[in-house]
């Protein structure tokens, strides 16, 4: 039963990118990965497709390299192709532990990906995750777009990053791994990170969840389901954005639209904020925190009238904002990845 539901997760998800794409999968020797390849190998075997596994050394565990040993036996146990890269986790850049690692390894993937022609990557998130996930933002204040946490394909730098087990249980992932554990012998890693309690996620679900779940032990399926409906929100927001956008295009210079600072302020003001958070979103850039954002927008309302619009240069760590004669430009520069705060 649990095998027939992750598998028509693998099936659905794989039927939304091109049929020519070629696949990987992030490898990091877990059980969640590990049974995300284990039956990404059937599905290629069956579509006579061929599959990479992917593997990033961030060398912040002391079992690192034990993990390194176990991936590969599960590669050659697949007959599979394995890609190891090692990696430096940038520390000092502000985005915490979890953060700098997750960057790294994106980094890492996306390099693997380009030079194995490989379009999509799947990654092994599931139910849990996804909950998980909602709670997180939650406690930090994320809006709509932030609830619908992790998309299930989500195309970006020009790849697919495809999560097909969001809808899933553990139990059913786990299930799958200790039927192959049986039959061959080989068994998973465990990241003792994931239950660190000074990593956030860690601690979720060393003090958190326990509590949650005796109270409330149906919230993994309630938080995704509110992730689904604010998916479903984000969206239409989204479309109505880029309608408003359009409206007050002038020019597109380069990549990126080129705005009406005056056919800007006649939108409503919620408007207003709408359209400068899309923008930024189609440029792909960090969207910047609520009390960044709003010194911007004040900013825009406030620099005409003050006859300064030509000085005007609102600059983040991956973009600039500027006004050149009532006309707003947007210059994004190279970024990291977006953070999803998946595990």
């Amino acid at each position: 039963m649990s095998d027939s539901l992750l598998r028509l997760g693998l099936e659905q998800a794989l039927a939304q990118i091109p049929r020519e794409s070629n696949i990987a999968v992030a490898l990091s020797g877990g059980p969640d990965s590990s049974a995300l390849a284990i039956l990404a190998d059937v599905w290629a075997r069956q579509h006579h497709r061929t599959l990479h596994l992917f593997h990033v050394h961030h060398g912040l565990q002391q079992q690192a390299d034990h993990w390194i040993d176990s991936v590969k036996r599960l590669a050659t146990l697949l007959n599979r192709a394995l890609d190891i890269r090692y990696v430096t986790v940038d520390l000092g850049a502000g985005h915490g532990v979890e953060g700098a690692a997750r960057n790294a390894r994106y980094a890492a993937i996306k390099s693997m990906a380009a030079e194995h022609d490989v379009q999509a990557v799947l990654l092994a998130h599931h139910q849990q995750d996804q909950a998980e996930t909602v709670l997180l933002r939650l406690f930090r204040g994320a809006g709509v777009t932030g609830l619908a946490a992790m998309a299930r394909v989500h195309q970006r730098d020009g790849l697919y990053w495809v999560r097909p087990w969001l809808d899933a249980p553990r139990a059913a992932i786990l299930e799958v791994l200790s039927r192959f554990s049986d039959q061959t012998g080989w068994l998973p890693v465990q990241d003792p990170s994931n239950l660190d309690e000074r990593l956030a996620r860690g601690a979720l679900r060393k003090s958190v969840i326990p509590a949650i779940e005796r109270h409330w032990p149906a919230w993994r399926q309630t938080l995704a389901r509110h992730a689904q409906q604010s998916a479903e929100a984000d969206r239409l927001l989204m479309r109505f954005g880029q309608q408003l956008l359009l409206q007050i295009t002038v020019q597109t210079q380069g990549a990126h639209p080129v705005l009406s600072l005056a056919q800007w302020r006649e939108l409503e003001q919620d408007e207003q904020v709408l359209v400068i958070r899309v923008w930024l979103r189609l440029a792909q850039v960090q969207m910047p925190t609520e009390k960044r954002l709003a010194e911007l927008i004040k900013q825009l309302r406030q620099v005409h009238a003050l006859g300064h619009d030509r000085g005007l240069k609102w600059e983040q760590r991956d973009c600039t904002i500027s006004c050149i004669r009532g006309q707003l430009h947007l210059d994004a520069k190279i970024a990291g990845f977006e953070g999803d705060d998946a595990a």
